[in-house]
């Protein structure tokens, strides 16, 4: 009897590890970028794996393009997960939403910099914000919206 409760314990306790592993996702940043080292912290925090790169700002605006980010949805950082682009302050949940949804898009994308949104969220106050669904031929569709105080 022991011995089936141990094995059993020992099952669930590997089991419990293969769905505790961290998801990898890429960032691409500059260097000194505090708010991208931030929303990096957010992502560890809620079960990520971030790997961040260092990139000189004309080489980064040049990756964002030519990965399927519009001009109008740029913000500071860029990561790549699962076959998804991920541009700014996106929160981890949607992320999460993402990769469960798994639509045929380019990806998500927070533009700018809202106070408020994971690693710009140093201060009380909260601007309103979107998370965009970034469509293959560049079109958007609000994701998720947050609300501000």
């Amino acid at each position: 009897m022991r011995l089936l409760t141990l094995a059993t314990a020992l099952s669930f306790g590997l089991a419990g590890q293969a769905f505790a592993e961290p998801t990898p996702i890429d960032v691409k940043k500059t260097n000194g970028c505090g708010c991208c080292i931030a929303w990096m912290d957010h992502l560890e925090e809620n079960g990520f794996a971030p790997t961040g790169q260092d990139m000189f700002a004309g080489l980064l605006v040049r990756f964002k393009l030519e990965n399927g980010i519009p001009q109008r949805m740029v913000s500071c950082h860029t990561s790549l997960i699962d076959g998804y682009v991920i541009e700014g302050h996106v929160p981890a949940d949607d992320i999460r939403r993402l990769l469960r949804e798994r639509p045929d898009a380019v990806g998500l994308a927070v533009p700018g910099m809202p106070l408020g949104s994971p690693g710009m969220d140093q201060s009380r106050w909260r601007e309103d914000y979107d998370v965009f669904l970034i469509e293959k031929d560049g079109s958007t569709e609000v994701f998720a919206s947050y609300p501000g105080n």
